[in-house]
């Protein structure tokens, strides 16, 4: 091939698999294959297809009873799609299964979390815990690497060797596990001493669901170049910067994002990383207030900061992409003009959002619509903390306010 030619890198394929059941009516399993196909495009993949089956449990061979799991298969095979992805997680048994069935690349949402991960980890500490994590999920499901065995006929002895090769490579991860958590100890103990030797000002720390816009706040009210993008997990690692707003100086964290069904190994080994979060004064808890299911991702994000010890940390909710926002009523007296669209600030403040999420504010980070007041409310409490941690201060309130 000549050295000028370019050949373009063609993305891979896939269908997306999801269930109702009693425990998840129709509308959620479209909103929860909605978010796992921005998940599959975060990866760099593209979504053909979405298969949904109405079943009472999830099926203990295939996740999707049989008669739905051979026309996935037939539409893989007419359509020449690279891989299947599930919206929960697969048993090593169903993904066995599924692979023979389909014959082709099976991932379950765990798995596709994890690549997204992997691929977003830019230094020493993002890449060990998300190796860690990796090794952790991988550990359980070794035997379905070796399925190429079964495919070999009248080997003698084969069978022997392919079960030491799997006992072997089971000792070779548990081996890198163990050294994976030593590693990340001593970066914690890295990290410990760096937070220790900062001057002791007020910390503040961002925190909300994945893509509601954390970074593009943060580079706005502390002038920075933190990278944001509309993509899931766009921010991994921990940053932290000084902020002045009204003369009064504090420190300001961006860390991951949460998202739900979060794969227990990432949240067990980003722990560390959330230190930042759970050491912090004060929380901004970033919802996206376009999104549709806004208030379960404010619940997932409230469940986990339970997980990781961070729950009774005064908060501000801060309301993002009030500029997209369309309105839908949720309770008949209130705002009950239901199909009502670019509803003033003052309406916001009075709505069930306000009152359920108290102290509240609602701003538009990319129009800059709000951020004034927002400022003055973050302002008022950090300056609430600064009090407590500097009772003699020679500074006057007044020159903060």
């Amino acid at each position: 091939m000549p050295k000028n030619i370019i050949t373009a890198i063609i993305p891979e394929t896939a269908v997306l698999i999801g269930l109702i059941t009693p425990q998840q009516d129709e509308a959620k399993a479209k909103e929860y294959l909605d978010e796992l196909a921005f998940l599959t495009e975060t990866a760099g993949a593209v979504p053909r297809k979405r298969f949904l089956q109405r079943i009472n449990q999830q099926d203990s061979r295939f996740f999707v009873g049989s008669g739905k799991i051979q026309e996935i298969a037939d539409y893989i095979a007419e359509h020449e799609i690279d891989m299947a992805i599930f919206d929960d997680e697969l048993s090593p048994a169903q993904i066995r299964n599924i692979e023979r069935t389909l014959k082709c690349k099976i991932l379950d949402r765990n798995n596709l979390i994890l690549d997204i991960f992997a691929k977003r980890a830019r230094t020493a500490h993002a890449r060990t815990q998300v190796e860690l994590a990796q090794y952790q999920y991988i550990l359980p499901r070794l035997t379905r690497m070796w399925t190429h065995l079964e495919r070999q006929k009248g080997g003698i002895g084969l069978r022997g060797p392919g079960e030491k090769e799997i006992e072997t490579d089971r000792r070779v991860i548990r081996d890198r596990i163990a050294l994976l958590k030593e590693k990340l100890k001593d970066i914690d103990k890295q990290m410990t001493t760096q937070r220790g030797n900062r001057h002791p000002l007020v910390r503040v720390s961002l925190v909300g669901y994945t893509n509601v816009g954390k970074s593009t706040l943060m580079n706005l009210i502390s002038k920075s170049e933190v990278f944001a993008e509309n993509k899931l997990f766009a921010t991994l690692d921990t940053t932290v910067r000084k902020v002045v707003i009204n003369r009064l100086p504090f420190l300001l964290s961006d860390t991951v994002g949460f998202i739900r069904k979060l794969p227990h190994t990432l949240v067990e080994s980003f722990k560390s990383t959330l230190d930042e979060v759970r050491e912090a004064d004060l929380l901004l808890h970033v919802a996206d207030i376009s999104h549709p299911a806004f208030d379960e991702q404010i619940e997932v994000v409230r469940q986990t900061l339970d997980e990781i010890g961070a729950s009774n940390k005064p908060v501000i909710y801060v309301f993002n992409k009030i500029d997209n926002y369309s309105w839908v009523e949720k309770d008949t007296d209130d705002l009950t003009d239901s199909g009502k669209e670019n509803i003033s600030l003052n309406e916001l403040m009075q709505s069930w959002m306000a009152k359920e999420n108290d102290p509240s504010v609602f701003i538009s980070a990319t129009q800059k619509q709000n951020i004034e007041e927002f400022k003055r409310l973050l302002a008022e409490k950090v300056l609430l903390h600064h009090k407590v941690r500097y009772p003699f201060s020679t500074f006057q309130e007044e020159q903060y306010v």
